[in-house]
């Protein structure tokens, strides 16, 4: 297993040492299939792209088209059926600290507080000296806003703090790449848009190469500098839009010319394949009608 490389001594904690400690991943081909032999569904095919270094690659697509299953594939939890996923030139063969997760449900521990939530990876594996980790683990807290708050329980988090801490428990690890499946998902639109605006700055920081999986197409746009739109499943890639907003990102370049043409051709994309979907069960005339009011 490919270990996470360390911050150089004169940078902060949490931070990618370098350039070169940036993760470059490459899907070849990837193919994934569940079910028995005579009723194997595919739910992925032929998928080729790659992560660059130092870039923040946003994933949208159809509802039930595989997101979830392209996120347990890149971060090892399960093999693809063909292809194969490379980090840094490595065949990915399981899970490893060098790719951590954040999920749409909330991964933190109810009988541990927020800081010992924080160490507890680093802990268990013993691989880092006890001040080292306290010393890290208190900068990532209060980086994330919850140096106040490092000795509560779960319980007693917001939504927002609770996705806070599962940040700095993630980053501790020093991953090579940061992996976040819908993790906005279910916090008020208020809290969300905070959290979206509070991850970017912590993305344009430290440039940690990241694969963020959404479905809101805004928020894809606000936090990418790619955009990979997926199919219907089969999923195949449909598109890869480059997202040229500058950096930092604000709310406002939402309203941009150059941000309205990404959402349009996006949504154009995902109408298509909504539409595949919809035809099949007769039901296309009420989404036709819904889209379109959408859009005016």
């Amino acid at each position: 297993m490919q270990q996470p490389v360390a911050p150089a001594a004169n940078e902060a904690p949490g931070t990618p040492a370098t350039a070169a400690g940036r993760a470059t991943v490459e899907l070849k081909k990837v193919s994934k299939s569940y079910g028995e032999e005579w009723e194997r569904q595919e739910v992925i095919r032929d998928i080729t792209m790659v992560l660059k270094p130092g870039e923040l690659t946003a994933v949208v697509g159809p509802s039930g088209c595989g997101k979830t299953t392209l996120v347990n594939l890149v971060a090892g939890f399960e093999k693809p059926d063909t292809g194969e996923i490379l980090l840094n030139g490595k065949r990915i063969t399981g899970p490893g600290h060098d790719r951590m997760v954040v999920f749409q449900e909330t991964a933190l521990l109810p009988w541990l507080t927020a800081y010992k939530n924080v160490i507890f990876g680093p802990n268990l594996r013993g691989d880092m000296a006890p001040e080292e980790l306290k010393k890290e683990a208190n900068y990532l807290l209060e980086k994330v806003g919850l140096g106040e708050f490092k000795d509560k329980y779960p319980l007693h988090l917001s939504g927002g703090m609770q996705r806070r801490a599962e940040l700095a428990q993630a980053m501790i690890n020093r991953p090579l790449l940061l992996i976040m499946d819908e993790p906005f998902r279910g916090l008020d639109a208020m809290t969300r848009e905070l959290m979206q605006e509070f991850f970017s700055r912590i993305f344009e920081e430290n440039r940690r190469t990241n694969l963020f999986v959404t479905s809101e197409i805004e928020e894809a746009i606000f936090v990418a500098d790619r955009l990979v739109v997926l199919s219907n499943r089969p999923t195949t890639i449909r598109e890869i839009i480059d997202i040229n907003l500058p950096r930092p990102r604000t709310f406002e370049m939402l309203s941009s010319p150059e941000a309205y043409g990404y959402k349009r051709q996006a949504l154009e994309i995902l109408h298509e394949e909504a539409l595949k979907s919809f035809k099949r069960s007769g039901d296309q005339a009420d989404f036709v009608e819904a889209y379109s009011k959408r859009m005016e």
